[in-house]
């Protein structure tokens, strides 16, 4: 084991998450074990208990406890050949500065409980160095970006933090969102799940909507436009989310009245539209990144199955989603 370490944070990890942080530079603690020290205050920010989201700052010291030798730690196992075509077979862009994939839904991007498969123990396939800068739901597909370098990281997380970048979500409406466009905005936090529509994930962890000052209150801020709709049953919904808060687009839309279809922690009683699967039906459309001097670099992901499908059957046309967002704010 080693001694308490306190270690300052150097300008080239400014904005780093504390947690990534914490993983480069000690990569063979197992993610359990970091989540433990985190929440037991052993690792602290100048002094201070901190969570892993939390973006340290250059000059910052961070206190790191007592950890077991490299030695002690049983390796994690590298990644198969099949695990690297899957990762490369995933990739929909690429330059000097990051990957972008399309996520398959259903898997996950970082570790946790009972989560052993996922896209943050899979990088190595794409190389050494190579860290993960935003996230996705499990179960929501669509456009990851993954950053090549922590400058690329650094560069590409404060294009997220001061909303420079733009996101794109499209998703189909289990019912039609009222009114049909606009910005929906409110306070959210942490809650747990009911059993007013029979859901077997009663008590589960989810986002419910709060006043302005409840414990763990965050601004949410959503644009959106429903481009198309099947009657009353179904809508084909454009979202830019101006805030990027768990759960986010699954809980305005719940809040507007039509939840998205096949969403198993969002729900209505109304019944799902007649030949959709049972899946979350949202995916990433599209990221753009400002490039000082040029114009923004923007990474477009195509449907997953279940939702071509979807489209197919409702009779949405994919090309009815352009949104003029300035309208909108």
């Amino acid at each position: 084991m080693s001694g308490v370490q306190k270690l300052i944070v150097p300008e080239s990890d400014d904005g780093s998450r504390l947690d990534r942080w914490f993983k480069r530079l000690f990569p063979h603690v197992p993610h359990g074990r970091v989540e433990k020290l985190l929440r037991t205050g052993q690792l602290r920010v100048d002094g201070k208990r901190a969570k892993g989201n939390l973006r340290i700052e250059a000059g910052q010291e961070i206190r790191i406890p007592p950890l077991p030798d490299p030695s002690e730690v049983k390796s994690p196992p590298k990644v198969s050949d099949k695990d690297q075509k899957f990762m490369r077979d995933m990739v929909i862009f690429e330059n000097d500065e990051i990957y972008a994939l399309n996520k398959p839904a259903g898997l996950a991007v970082q570790g946790g409980t009972k989560t052993t498969r996922h896209i943050d123990g899979l990088l190595p396939a794409l190389g050494e160095g190579c860290r993960l800068v935003h996230r996705l739901d499990r179960d929501t597909s669509g456009v990851l970006l993954i950053a090549k370098n922590a400058a690329s990281a650094k560069t590409i997380g404060r294009a997220f933090q001061s909303r420079r970048a733009e996101k794109i979500y499209w998703g189909i409406t289990n019912g039609v969102p009222k009114p049909l466009s606009g910005e929906i905005k409110g306070y959210m936090a942490k809650g747990r799940l009911d059993n007013r529509f029979g859901n077997i994930h009663e008590g589960k962890e989810v986002m419910e909507a709060v006043r302005h000052g409840a414990e763990g209150a965050k601004h949410a801020r959503t644009l959106y436009e429903v481009v198309a709709q099947a009657g009353q049953k179904a809508g084909f919904v454009v979202m830019q989310p101006l805030t990027g808060r768990t759960h986010q687009l699954r809980l305005h839309m719940q809040l507007l009245g039509a939840p998205l279809a096949g969403d198993p922690k969002y729900m209505t009683d109304r019944p799902m539209p007649g030949g959709l699967e049972g899946r979350l039906h949202l995916h990433a459309r599209s990221i753009s990144l400002p490039r000082e001097g040029k114009a923004p670099l923007t990474v477009t992901a195509h449907l997953p199955k279940h939702m071509n499908s979807a489209f197919e059957l409702l009779g949405f046309d994919r090309n009815r989603a352009d949104v003029d967002w300035n309208a909108l704010r």
